[in-house]
Order: structure tokens, then sequence, then C-alpha cells
């Protein structure tokens, strides 16, 4: 495919951060409509049926969560949601396109509903463990090779993610609160532009990703909210794809 992108970011992913990068979000700037929309959820649309095993996975143990999370996405689509309309069995989109809500698959709807893929984390004994995703645009992982697992589990063999790093980033989804949201952002180099990269965990990224080989700078808004009735956390990503000459902050 020739690519989907973005002309312009919501911030500057360049800036100097220390790891893990985290800020207060105001939560009615949680989900995102940029100038990529209509083009995202196709592919989003294509994927969930060309290799939805591939995209989507829930777990026995992570149902009750993606039943709350898609009530919970409704709910703020329809304070929030500009461009959305809400109706008893169907949402129309920005794009026009009118999906219906299926309850019986819940995060198969969130799917074509926004271009967020979708994560949530249950705390099964001292960490947080991938229980249900949609995962359409995923930056060199494979969800089959995550579900199931802990955070620590899931960023192995993540070079930067040593045991302080984990005991943070556990830290931090044991102390988001209902209502306040955190964000961080991501940024890098690669050679093609496909949205859906998936990696196996047993294949080594390639070098030196930071080149003139590697032309499109792809880059992910991850925000971190916790649902009020099943306390699970939702991990969210916004993925932004760029032409290294047309990026602007």
């Amino acid at each position: 495919m020739t690519g989907i992108f973005q002309t312009k970011l919501p911030y500057d992913p360049m800036a100097p951060r220390p790891l893990p990068g985290i800020q207060p979000l105001d939560p009615a700037t949680w989900l995102q409509v940029d100038d990529a929309y209509a083009a995202q959820m196709a592919e989003r649309a294509r994927l969930l049926r060309d290799r939805r095993d591939d995209v989507l996975c829930v777990r026995p143990e992570g149902r009750k969560a993606a039943d709350e999370l898609l009530q919970y996405v409704l709910d703020w689509l329809a304070e929030h949601g500009q461009g959305y309309g809400i109706f008893a069995k169907e949402v129309t989109r920005p794009d026009g396109v009118r999906i219906a809500l299926n309850r019986d698959d819940p995060m198969g709807t969130l799917g074509h509903l926004v271009q967020e893929d979708l994560c949530l984390m249950d705390k099964q004994g001292e960490e947080h463990v991938l229980t249900a995703a949609v995962l359409c645009f995923p930056a060199s992982w494979r969800l089959a090779d995550k579900i199931g697992r802990s955070l620590t589990g899931i960023h192995v063999p993540v070079p930067d993610y040593d045991d302080s790093l984990a005991r943070r980033v556990q830290r931090l989804f044991d102390g988001v609160q209902v209502g306040r949201p955190l964000w961080r952002f991501n940024a890098l180099r690669y050679a093609g532009a496909e949205l859906f990269q998936p990696r196996s965990r047993m294949v080594p990224k390639e070098p030196a990703e930071a080149d003139a080989r590697y032309p499109y700078l792809r880059t992910e808004r991850q925000c971190v909210l916790r649902l009020p009735e099943t306390r699970a956390c939702v991990f969210s990503i916004h993925t932004y794809v760029l032409r290294m000459d047309t990026r602007q902050p």
C-alpha cells in the first residue's frame, strides 16, 4: 500500500523527555479525530475483516472490562466526540459511516468506532495483565505474543525496560485514578509506511532506524485511564505516520 499519512501532529515528537514521559491528560481530549481519520478507519475495517485473529483478542477474564469499555467510549463520544451521532442501535461516525452496535462483540465494535487501538490491562497479583485488545496498528509487536502477559512480559525484550523502569510503569498503572487519565508519546523511524507492522518477539529489529533509509516518522499518542467499575486500565494508542520531509509539530 502507498501509506496513510497525517499532515500535522498535536505535539512535538522530538521533544526530549525522560522515560516513561507521563503527563496528565484532560479527559475531554482522550480520543482524537485527525486528518487521516477516514483512511485509517477504512484500513481498520479491512484488518478486522481479513485478519481479525491477528488484531483482536478477548480472554474470558477480560470480557467484563471489554463490555464496560464499549459503554464508556459510547458515553465519552456522546459528550465529547465531535461529528459522532450516538443512537440506541448504531453510531454515525464523523466520516458518515454508520456502525451497528454489537454488544456481543465489544472490542470489534470499538475497532470500527475510533482511530485508537485499545488494550485492557487487569490487575492480577502484583502486575497488570493484557486481557483484551483491538490492535490494528501494531508497531513491531504481535498481539498473539503479548495477550495474557504482564507489563514486564509485554516489554521483553525492550532494551530500555529494565527493572527500575518496570517498577515505575507498574506504579503508574497502580496509581492512575478514575477521571484523571495520563498520556505520553513515542517517536520511531520506519522504512515502510504501513500501519499494520507486526513483528514476532523472536525476530530482532533492524539496526540504524534513525538513518536516511527510514524516511517515515511513526509516533504514538498513548493514554492510560481507569474504568470506574471493573477498575481495569485502558491503554489507548493513536498512531500517526508522517513523511520526515513534511513533518510539522
